[in-house]
């Protein structure tokens, strides 16, 4: 693989816009990228854009984040790929982290009440599902895709578990690599030269985080291992980190409410950058039991996006260096189908179990569903719609505070 020398700071600074200008999502993430990286900097071409973007989306981990990562290391090597990394996820974080504490701050001041984000959590159940409806239609194509997203579905609603969902997934890839033969025949090399780096890397972290935090208990490597684990297991991009974290940090260990989460995911729709810088926010306000204030919320939030960037870097790092040569091997693609169809079924799960503990009034089934409609048929952009609803939202708590005053 051929690594380009470019001067680091160009190249920084063309991150750096892209961190606090790409709203949108991936797709426009991706236009911004061609315009900037290929058509204006001439950083890669645009074939080997494609080709690093469709690598990025089979791995685990957040694809974006991987995506900058491997154009870094394309032109200027590890170094620069570390680099934009951390200058891409910083702005998100910082963001996200900045809401969590101001979320705390707001429910303190008003006895617990998350009355100013009343519109916005109902808002982010119709965010869930515009997702779920798109990444379903771009991966679930067969019959038997669709059996294995609903029975995943299924299994992730009534057997609710972080632990189960990595089961769920080798499942499914094993069940679909089986009919490899439909795969279309490339001509594959013999011998696949692989080098082991970054893999061991990467599984030495998750073994020495998960060590330490079970031994010595202290709340911020416990975070930074349950980041890092959900982070080497997300398949399909953001909106499928939902259901792993809503499981493991509301339901499984209570560290926040349906309610918190709902604003959270809310705001990081209106948030420039990458969409797991949703982990920031969980992250900060699950070191509220540490008693550490605001610094506590700050830890939490940085060893949070740690967690859940890194795996996905060294991947790549890993990967890359040898998937032209991997991909041409049938079973290997025939997986994908599997793999990516269990992640669209704890999609949908995910979205009926934020819903679940919402009241079914007309108020909030309304809400839901204009937020659909207006992702679906508007060209309203995501942020104005989430600044829309926190105005309203903030509003109506002034109006109540007023009228009981």
């Amino acid at each position: 693989m051929t690594i380009r020398k470019v001067k680091y700071y160009l190249y920084l600074k063309d991150v750096i816009t892209l961190s606090v200008t790409a709203f949108g999502g991936p797709q426009a993430f991706l236009a911004m990228v061609l315009d900037i990286m290929v058509k204006k900097r001439h950083y890669i071409t645009e074939e080997e854009l494609w080709e690093l973007h469709a690598l990025c989306q089979i791995l685990p981990g957040p694809t974006s984040t991987q995506t900058i990562s491997a154009i870094g290391y394309r032109v200027g090597g590890p170094n620069l790929a570390y680099l934009s990394l951390l200058v891409w996820i910083l702005p998100a974080t910082i963001i996200m982290t900045a809401a969590a504490i101001l979320v705390d701050f707001l429910q303190t001041q008003t006895e617990g009440s998350l009355d100013f984000a009343k519109f916005i959590q109902p808002m982010a159940i119709g965010f869930i599902i515009y997702a779920a409806q798109k990444t379903i239609g771009k991966m679930v194509k067969t019959t038997e895709a669709m059996v294995l997203m609903l029975l995943s579905a299924f299994v992730a609603f009534f057997y609710n578990s972080p632990y189960i969902f990595p089961f769920m997934l080798v499942a499914g890839g094993i069940t679909t690599s089986l009919k490899f033969n439909k795969q279309p025949k490339i001509e594959e090399k013999s011998g696949i030269r692989i080098q082991w780096a970054n893999f061991l890397l990467w599984g030495g972290v998750l073994i020495l985080a998960a060590t330490l935090g079970h031994f010595t208990k202290i709340l911020p490597i416990r975070l930074f291992e349950n980041f890092y684990r959900n982070g080497s297991l997300i398949f399909g991009g953001g909106q499928v980190l939902v259901p792993y974290l809503y499981t493991e940090f509301v339901e499984f260990k209570a560290y926040l409410t349906s309610e918190e989460f709902l604003t959270g995911y809310a705001i990081s729709q209106g948030v420039p950058g990458p969409t797991f810088s949703i982990s920031s926010y969980i992250g900060a306000l699950s070191m509220r039991s540490a008693g550490l204030g605001v610094g506590g919320a700050i830890i939490g939030g940085l060893v949070s996006a740690a967690g859940i960037f890194l795996p996905g870097t060294f991947l790549i790092f890993f990967v890359i260096r040898f998937w032209d040569e991997l991909k041409k091997y049938r079973p290997v693609r025939a997986a994908l189908e599997g793999i990516n169809a269990v992640s669209c079924g704890m999609l949908i799960a995910a979205a009926y179990l934020l819903f679940e503990p919402m009241p079914a009034n007309f108020f909030n089934i309304a809400a839901i569903a204009i937020t659909y409609f207006m992702l679906q048929f508007t060209k309203i952009p995501s942020p104005f719609i989430i600044i829309g609803g926190i105005v309203i939202g903030l509003g109506y708590q002034l109006f109540i505070n007023n009228l009981i005053g």
